[in-house]
């Protein structure tokens, strides 16, 4: 099983300041403008989302179909495939994928500590 890309989705309060933050860090743009309540960044092979106004919690985040980058891939694992092998294994959704679609989709798991861990497929 494969899960693609990882980062960290951060649930922010000012997604200016936290950007500001993070940019002292080290890291730089590599998707969305804040203007709309996301913001991707980058340092590295490691990438955080900082989001305003969209989830509660803070979440692990993978994108199966993406390099590190956010770069597409040539062969993956598709998240319908993922998500039925995950429902044999005998875990639970809080939300899930259209299994009789195809392209971009999204399952959410969450762990048993409460942690949400989002699968979000872009391709």
């Amino acid at each position: 099983m494969h899960l693609g890309a990882f980062s960290i989705s951060l649930t922010v309060k000012d997604i200016k300041k936290s950007k500001a933050f993070y940019e002292g860090l080290g890291f730089s743009d590599l998707g969305g403008s804040g203007d709309d309540g996301w913001l991707i960044l980058k340092n590295g092979d490691t990438v955080i989302g900082l989001f305003q106004g969209m989830f509660d919690k803070n979440m692990l985040t993978f994108n199966p179909g993406w390099n590190q980058s956010a770069e597409k891939l040539d062969d993956f694992q598709d998240i319908r495939a993922l998500q039925k092998e995950l429902k044999a294994k005998g875990y639970q959704f809080a939300s899930e994928a259209d299994e009789a679609s195809s392209g971009p989709a999204s399952f959410v798991l969450v762990d048993p500590d409460g942690n949400p861990i989002l699968v979000d497929q872009h391709v």
